[in-house]
């Protein structure tokens, strides 16, 4: 059986809702517009679904070409515009440096009012991803991993793939085979990723997607079969880099190449 993408999941604003087309254009950044946004609290610290796991319940819809931002909030509530930018903010994220803008109009005082705390959010003149500052622009995870993670929390049901948050969700490999593409450069759809690093887990994954409450000990899981990585504590998926530019769509075959032309960082 051969490796197809089965899901695409972007997230246009960092730790709400996910968003999942059935097909992307990966340039040399990412996808344009996955992370776009992102969210710091009074002291300029990210806010995020390990701060407030419900944040997930907000669903946006965001156009990288028009400008145009919804969020709609689990009572109905709909907040919607075309997004205007404020002053630069000088951010940080995970301590690295994170250029940003502050975002104006209705969307950061409805969210702030939503989780009860005043936020800024910010929109990322890259991507507000955790790990872009050393090739992690896209991630990828099988669902024989999450099919062995159910094995190992004697789970009835299916570990859903959602709430790893991986830009690729991918079907017809065995679990884990992911990790030994690290390294490798892999062909997924028209495009070329290399893969430079496994990903350590935190606890918004035990979250169940839908609600954000906590719903699976996945880190208790993972600290009894696979509690060291290569490179993070914890490994569940792989990120990596863009090497060639390409559109990819739900279905297409995903392929590692023989060559490692690349070294895992």
């Amino acid at each position: 059986m051969e490796a197809r993408v089965v899901r695409i999941s972007i997230a246009p604003v960092k730790s709400l809702g996910l968003v999942h087309p059935d097909d992307v254009e990966l340039e040399p950044h990412g996808v344009r517009g996955n992370r776009r946004f992102w969210l710091v609290d009074a002291d300029g610290r990210l806010f995020n679904g390990k701060r407030n796991g419900p944040m997930v319940r907000i669903r946006p819809q965001w156009d990288e070409e028009t400008r145009q931002l919804a969020l709609t909030f689990p009572d109905g509530t709909r907040v919607e515009g075309t997004v205007e930018l404020g002053e630069a903010v000088d951010a940080e994220m995970y301590e690295h440096p994170h250029p940003s803008r502050r975002v104006l109009g209705p969307w950061e005082s409805a969210i702030s009012k939503f989780v009860g705390r005043p936020l800024t959010l910010l929109w990322a003149e890259q991507h507000a991803a955790d790990r872009g500052y050393c090739g992690g622009t896209v991630s990828l995870v099988s669902r024989g991993s999450l099919e062995r993670l159910r094995e190992e929390a004697g789970a009835d049901e299916p570990v859903d793939g959602r709430r790893f948050r991986m830009l690729f969700e991918i079907d017809g490999v065995s679990a884990h085979e992911e990790d030994e593409w690290l390294g490798a450069q892999v062909r997924v759809g028209d495009a070329t990723i290399v893969l430079n690093g496994d990903v350590g887990r935190c606890v918004v994954t035990s979250h169940d997607p839908d609600r954000g409450v906590t719903d699976l000990d996945t880190l208790g899981v993972l600290a009894r079969y696979r509690r060291e990585g290569r490179d993070e504590p914890l490994p569940f998926g792989v990120y990596g880099a863009v090497a060639v530019p390409g559109r990819v769509r739900v279905g297409d075959a995903v392929r590692p190449l023989a060559d490692r032309l690349f070294a895992a960082t």
